[in-house]
């Protein structure tokens, strides 16, 4: 009967749909012979019903008048062949994801014979059965609303008592493949979003409820298994990132999720998840974290745990998730001390329903057990011991070893390595880009007024107490808070706010943060205030920290940046919040930097000194004036990779040399913008930097007729004061030069020029090379011998499209180029020995003059050794490494 399959008919008309579905009836058992018939037969039925629904409203009448769904399920349970499943299950989603028709939807779903499809026992150790079941109930969840949900569920008492596609779907939420839990993930949402009361309290109710529960632990896990490729990263010779970008990538698109349910507004469950990530997350796991040394080797990494601190506040974004951390901040370390225990929590169970083991008929197909508990007991190996909260009692005036955790992320800033400064200045940074409002709608008797601040992009939802009693209230908010203080009559508010004096509320903690320190007690964790615990004093010892970073010598300049970021954004005006220390020893610090980068003048790269110098302006300017940080938080993660393939060049190279000017040049341009906005003065577009001055006539460039271009190989110039050697640039070929050595202004060149035969003392440019950098030496052995080093004519990070970056490209290193010349006699050599001096001298005194009116020349001479008394006096051990 199959061979008249293939017969000549219209192939979009009823009358092959009727032909399509009288051979169906016929089948009583699939086997090999008709397989592929059947196969052919189902895939054609959904096109025919697609066609239909846009074309002729009869074709689906015909499919409901022979009741073509119970054919579906009779096929499905007569065969045994895992291909007529898989056409089966993607005949209803093309099918059910191309009607367009109300009527058609509410046919489908009405019918007993769908929940049958959904529930049928198919055999999922085939992989692509149970994507192609997936993307079936992916495709039912598409079509989901407040009238068709209703035909999917099972109703008691005016209560949900069933509800097959939510159930069997996230029985497959943690499988190992990705694109499964993406599509479990959309189908959930899906659900979620129709917001029916009655399917929101079955979801809610045990054990369903417990699927909230497990996207904490699965996240757990997550978070372990990241920290361990962070420390894995860390530890190797050749780091790579690929790895660590892929998982932060699951990191973050499972708080996407998370938040996406949230977002839902399902009562209760952002309650749940937020008392879950509290319970079996950050109390913990996180912050015991932040501590430096390892408590009982159960530790995630510092580093690992600011960073997924960073993304849960940034990304979760439940207000009383947001200010119960902050409020942790005021506890002390030991309350998070992690303490062995049996288990890995008392709630999180295994995966929501348990999975069904049946037979359908004599087909012996079972639906496999999921792994439910494998999951648990994975997250539960790889993080043995388990912890729980220790309940620690402090009172005030307890010893100062009883750190509070906001002491140990401060300590970070003025402690740290490069990623751990990184880290605890994301974790501030996150905080402070808070989207709480200060807002007030104040009656006067005429008069309405109303103030609100904009919120940033990326926004944390945090209560503005808590960021000023956390010391990290931004000094635009405190005005305002101040001036609404003042409307309403509030006595401290107007006094602090006409006063010179107005930083912050001098006194106690805010009840707000004293509600949240309460709520802490329901954790077993207990916390305590230090004896003149304020605002104001809390925001000094950030200022403190910040300003300890910033004398620092062995942390990297783009970290100084962020750094820099977030002290402008707690002071944006003038130097009000500043005392005679921290003015001293950004002073102190700045003179510092300034000799260092006066030397620079004499350096390798002295020529590109003044060009990194306004480039470099202008980049910090932007990054410390930008309305949020310039780097995700999980650059901080990335860090140790980039410094790795940095630390792989030689340091003997001018490479080298070029990565500490830049470092340097960074440094210097941060803190003088530092010191220009805390004493009130704008910042300026362009560095203050004298123009180019007139090139004398009788210099030697002006003599051989070169102009600031430069030489030019097949360029004339004139051979006054050229010298004659010779060299070999190949071996046993040895040539004839003449050798020139000239500077222009902040450039310079060593050249060697062919004699022109034609012109009387005139040559043409062959080879030109940088004069900086280009260190002569005479031999020791051979006193009519030179030695030059030639260096790249252009730092290679400023151009990285022809030279790659390290982490993009496995580029060779950087090696400097060798020219030893060879003079007529000893005098001679003597003579191109004192021209190559001669002209450097010119060329770095030139610098020296554009710089001056930057650094201040005249007042940078003891810079050193003020910047090294100044920084004894800090109370942490930030005294900067100048070996």
């Amino acid at each position: 009967m199959w061979f008249s399959f293939w017969r000549s008919r219209d192939r979009f008309s009823l009358e092959e749909l009727r032909y399509l579905t009288d051979q169906l009836q016929k089948i009583q058992i699939v086997n090999e012979v008709n397989k592929d018939f059947v196969i052919e037969a189902l895939r054609s039925i959904s096109e025919l019903i697609t066609y239909g629904d846009q074309h002729d409203a009869s074709f689906f009448e015909f499919f409901m008048e022979k009741q073509i769904m119970g054919e579906f399920v009779r096929i499905l349970k007569i065969s045994r062949a895992a291909t007529v499943s898989l056409q089966l299950l993607q005949t209803m989603s093309i099918i059910i994801q191309n009607l367009k028709s109300e009527h058609a939807i509410y046919y489908l779903f009405s019918t007993e014979h769908m929940n049958k499809l959904i529930t049928y026992a198919f055999d999922f150790r085939n992989d692509e059965l149970l994507s192609y079941y997936i993307s079936f109930l992916r495709a039912i969840s598409g079509k989901l609303n407040k009238n068709t949900i209703s035909l999917l569920v099972k109703t008691q008492n005016d209560k949900v008592v069933s509800f097959p596609m939510y159930v069997e779907a996230i029985q497959f939420a943690f499988h190992e493949e990705n694109m499964i839990r993406t599509a479990v993930r959309a189908l959930t949402l899906n659900v979620y979003h129709v917001g029916d009361d009655y399917v929101n309290r079955f979801i809610t109710s045990p054990p369903h409820a417990d699927y909230f529960s497990n996207l904490v632990t699965f996240f757990r896990k997550q978070c372990i298994d990241l920290n361990d490729l962070v420390t894995e990263t860390m530890r190797s010779a050749e780091p790579s990132t690929s790895t660590i970008l892929a998982a932060v990538d699951e990191i973050e698109d499972n708080l996407y999720y998370i938040s996406d349910v949230i977002s839902a507004g399902i009562p209760d469950v952002g309650r749940l998840i937020t008392d879950n990530i509290l319970r079996h997350l950050i109390f913990p796991l996180l912050l015991p974290s932040l501590r430096i040394e390892v408590v009982n080797g159960f530790q995630i990494g510092a580093v690992t745990s600011l960073y997924l601190l960073c993304c849960i506040l940034r990304i979760v974004k439940i207000k009383d998730l947001a200010n119960t951390i902050s409020a942790a901040f005021f506890c002390p370390l030991d309350a998070f001390s992690p303490q062995p225990e049996e288990g890995l929590n008392g709630n999180m169970t295994r995966l929501c329903c348990e999975s069904r083991s049946q037979s359908s008929g004599s087909d012996g197909i079972v639906r496999q057990p999921l792994d439910a508990e494998s999951l648990i007991k994975e997250v539960s190996d790889s993080s043995a011991p388990k912890t729980e909260l220790k309940d620690v009692t402090v009172k005030n005036g307890c010893p100062g070893s009883r750190l509070e955790l906001r002491g140990a992320l401060l300590s970070h800033i003025t402690t740290g390595d490069d990623v751990q400064v990184l880290g605890a200045l994301s974790v501030l940074a996150t905080l402070l880009q808070t989207k709480g409002q200060i807002s007030a709608a104040i009656q006067l008797p005429s008069v309405h007024f109303s103030v609100l601040i904009t919120p940033p992009k990326f926004s944390v939802e945090l209560d503005e107490s808590m960021l000023d009693a956390l010391g990290i209230l931004p000094q635009r908010k405190q005005h305002k808070k101040l001036l609404l203080e003042a409307l309403v009559g509030e006595d401290s508010g107007e006094e602090q706010l006409f006063s010179s004096d107005n930083t912050s509320v001098k006194g106690g903690i805010d009840i707000e943060l004293d509600g949240y320190l309460q709520k802490l007690k329901d954790y077993g964790i207990s916390y305590f205030l230090k004896a003149g615990a304020s605002p104001r004093a809390h925001r000094f010892e950030v200022l403190d920290a910040l300003v300890s970073l910033f004398c620092r010598s062995n942390i990297s300049a783009e970290i100084l940046w962020d750094g820099g970021w977030l002290l402008r954004q707690l002071l944006p005006y003038s130097e009000a919040e500043f005392n005679s220390h921290h003015l001293k020893l950004l002073k102190d610090s700045y003179k510092y930097w300034a000799t260092e980068l006066l030397q620079e003048a004499r350096g390798i790269w002295s020529d590109f000194l003044i060009i990194l110098l306004s480039d470099e302006w202008k980049k910090c300017k932007r990054a410390i004036e930008a309305p949020s940080p310039r780097k995700e938080p999980k650059s901080m993660l990335l860090h140790s990779a980039k410094a790795s393939a940095v630390d792989a060049v030689p340091p003997e190279s001018s490479f080298a040399a070029g990565q500490k000017m830049s470092e340097l040049v960074k440094v210097f341009v941060l803190l003088h913008q530092l010191q220009s906005f805390s004493l009130g003065k704008a910042l300026s577009d362009q560095p203050c930097i004298d123009p180019p001055s007139e090139i004398p006539d009788c210099s030697r460039a002006k003599v051989a007729g070169l102009d600031a271009s430069g030489p030019k190989p097949g360029a004339e110039l004139r051979l006054d004061g050229a010298v004659p050697c010779r060299i070999a640039f190949e071996r046993g070929k040895e040539r004839h030069f003449f050798f020139l050595g000239t500077a222009i202004g902040t450039c310079g060149w060593i050249i060697l020029a062919e004699e022109l035969p034609s012109k009387l003392n005139c040559g043409i440019v062959r080879v030109a090379a940088p004069l900086a950098g280009s260190n002569p030496r005479i031999d020791e052995k051979h006193s009519r011998w030179l030695h030059l080093r030639i260096r790249p004519s252009t730092l290679p990070f400023l151009d990285p499209t022809k030279h790659g970056t390290p982490l993009k490209s496995k580029a060779k290193p950087f090696v400097d180029g060798r020219w030893i010349l060879a003079f007529q006699d000893e005098d001679t050599c003597k003579v191109a020995f004192s021209m190559v001096l001669e002209e450097i001298n010119l060329q770095s005194k030139e610098v020296e003059r554009r710089l001056k009116p930057l650094v201040g020349l005249e007042r940078a001479v003891d810079s050193a050794d003020a910047f090294l008394c100044s920084t004894k006096s800090l109370t942490s051990n930030t005294a900067p490494n100048l070996m």
